[in-house]
């Protein structure tokens, strides 16, 4: 069975992250998206979204490395629901490397043209519910 096409558009969205390609990464957006940036703090509309990326970048030393582990998609209704397994791999300041693993969710929105685009983007998933 081949790959949900979403698969391969994260993939494309985790390298455009990982080389800070923001003008690319903003395709992967629709116009009205919510981007979780951290608990208690969203960016919205893809303004936001790409200066969100451009202070996260900052914030993990223009180190950040995107890997992708396992991934379910839940669709229905012209929407789309990822839930997924992701690492980052960063450097600090001192150049101490360290990994962050977060089992994050999506939704999708089938748009007219034929194209996804993310709607929600929330790398923290149900850890929001910590807060």
């Amino acid at each position: 069975m081949p790959a949900h096409p979403l698969k391969t558009l994260i993939e494309a969205a985790d390298r455009a992250i990982t080389a800070e390609d923001f003008d690319s990464l903003m395709d992967f957006y629709a116009e009205d998206a919510t981007l979780v940036v951290k608990p208690g703090l969203e960016a919205r509309g893809k303004e936001q979204i790409r200066r969100a990326f451009v202070a996260i970048a900052e914030h993990f030393n223009h180190s950040m490395l995107v890997r992708q582990g396992a991934m379910q998609v839940i669709e229905g209704a012209g929407t789309a629901l990822v839930i997924m397994h992701t690492l980052l791999d960063t450097l600090d300041r001192d150049g101490v490397a360290s990994t962050l693993e977060r089992r994050v969710t999506y939704v999708f929105r089938h748009e007219p043209s034929g194209a996804w685009r993310c709607v929600i983007d929330n790398s923290y998933g149900t850890d929001l519910l910590d807060g």
